[in-house]
């Protein structure tokens, strides 16, 4: 009865033409409430790269928006073959099978999961947490998910092919894909151009804007504004043009002088870019305040995080953490685990939290032979499980002080 009633609520939302962000919310919220839950969430899979993406959320505090869980191989076998609503954590099976550490999210917050599948492809995850005084989720509610599960499937799955239409539509605007790749080819002479001065940072702003465009991808960012990442990186330096190429060699500290050189290229870059039309709005920025810091402590304005658009956060994280692995005249490159360890501990005082977790999700990616995201594989010394240690550090950080409760 409990999957029958909740039909009847739901079937005008699930037919209805309207936004699909508000027929998302208003189907976790049927759900949590037929069954007796205190949290749920939906989530939509996308294949290439393997992540989950939350559409919509209730109850859970706190709660990434979005909640992006990338996954292995496994977990995408073992939601796959998932044919019925299960337990999770004490009273079932162990989250880590389905779900991967490396997100946004605990999956430790989950107590069933509901596969959403297409004619036997999976196309979300319907995830459920706590029920009222801690109860397991018994026969019926799990029937009753498993019944509802079929509906929420079929409109997950027509909106995903409803965006994929669009994306589609947009992909064959040619001109505009013919301007962007323009854009692209010429950016990248000029990244070369601007790290020529010195063998020392020779190829950084072209591993930064490929770092961000990657960082970007993982975020979930579509691929304009991914292309737009990475034109960013390319250009974020040119303000290094008009530098003394003296100061990239020197193998001491700078001095207080040397140092407003070198800083000034933010505001030159600035002044370069400022009378050129680009795609991407927020190109200037990205150039004048990549230095920002999330506390404020950054050059040249001392912005402040919500000050700071996200795309100028990843450029930053880009250009740190590629800084921090090459090698400079005054040290030597740090392994990526201890730029990493060194990111995080600085995070969300000076970095993006999403953005990190976006780097996390790449290297994770790399470290696993899934993708090729630094310039040289063979820097990739740290392993995936300390990769997940990192990100499991990253939430314990950002969520200090916030308890779960029954």
């Amino acid at each position: 009865m409990l999957g029958f009633e909740t039909l009847a609520e739901l079937g005008p939302v699930l037919t209805g033409e309207r936004d699909f962000v508000k027929t998302s919310q208003e189907i976790v919220s049927s759900v949590i409430d037929s069954v007796a839950a205190k949290e749920g969430a939906l989530f939509s899979f996308a294949p290439e790269p393997a992540v989950l993406r939350s559409v919509a959320a209730r109850g859970f505090d706190p709660f990434a928006d979005p909640a992006i869980i990338p996954l292995t191989p496994k977990h995408v076998q073992a939601l796959s073959a998932l044919s019925d609503p299960e337990n999770l954590g004490a009273q079932g099976l162990a989250p880590s099978l389905f779900f991967s550490n490396s997100g946004n999210v605990k999956p430790e917050v989950f107590r069933c999961i509901v596969a959403l599948k297409v004619r036997g492809t999976l196309v979300g995850v319907l995830a459920l947490g706590r029920r009222e005084g801690d109860a397991p989720y018994g026969d019926d509610e799990r029937d009753a998910l498993g019944l509802i599960s079929h509906y929420v499937s079929l409109a997950l799955h027509n909106q995903v092919i409803a965006q994929t239409l669009e994306e589609r539509t947009s992909e064959s605007l040619k001109v505009l894909t013919s301007v962007h790749d323009f854009y692209d080819s010429a950016l990248e002479g000029f990244a070369n151009a601007i790290d020529s001065k010195h063998t020392a940072i020779h190829g950084h702003s072209l591993r930064v804007g490929h770092y961000a465009a990657a960082i970007g991808e993982a975020m979930g960012f579509d691929e304009p504004h991914v292309a737009g990442l990475r034109a960013g990186g390319y250009l974020h330096d040119i303000g290094k043009v008009s530098i003394d190429k003296r100061l990239f060699a020197k193998p001491s500290s700078l001095n207080a002088e040397e140092f407003r050189e070198i800083a000034d290229h933010t505001t030159v870059g600035h002044r370069i870019v400022s009378g050129v039309h680009f795609p991407w709005p927020e190109m200037h920025e990205m150039v004048r305040s990549h230095h920002e810091r999330n506390d404020g402590s950054g050059y040249p304005d001392n912005l402040h995080a919500e000050e700071v658009s996200q795309p100028t956060r990843i450029i930053a994280l880009a250009d740190t953490f590629d800084a921090m692995i090459t090698e400079r005249p005054y040290r030597q490159p740090y392994t990526v685990g201890h730029a990493l360890s060194e990111i995080v501990a600085a995070t969300p005082q000076k970095f993006d939290p999403i953005a990190v977790q976006g780097l996390l999700i790449q290297l994770r990616r790399e470290a696993c032979g899934s993708s090729h995201f630094l310039d040289d594989p063979a820097l990739c010394t740290v392993g995936a499980t300390d990769i997940d240690h990192l990100a499991s550090t990253l939430n314990h950080r950002l969520n200090a002080g916030k308890v779960y409760s029954a």
